[in-house]
């Protein structure tokens, strides 16, 4: 038994594009939070240069 000519139909292939969520009001961007973690990368950086040497 055969469906009449309907064309197969591929998951998710609807056309439609993925658009990430808007953050909730008050809540950091995400290019902010990049920012914020590069940012204290450098600071840890910083502090583990200051520190001497234990012995």
């Amino acid at each position: 038994m055969t469906t009449s000519g309907l064309p197969r139909r591929n998951p998710g292939a609807s056309g439609r594009t993925y658009t990430p969520p808007e953050p909730r009001p008050g809540a950091p961007s995400r290019a902010l939070r990049v920012r914020a973690a590069g940012g204290w990368e450098r600071f840890m950086r910083r502090v583990e240069a200051r520190q001497e040497p234990e012995e």
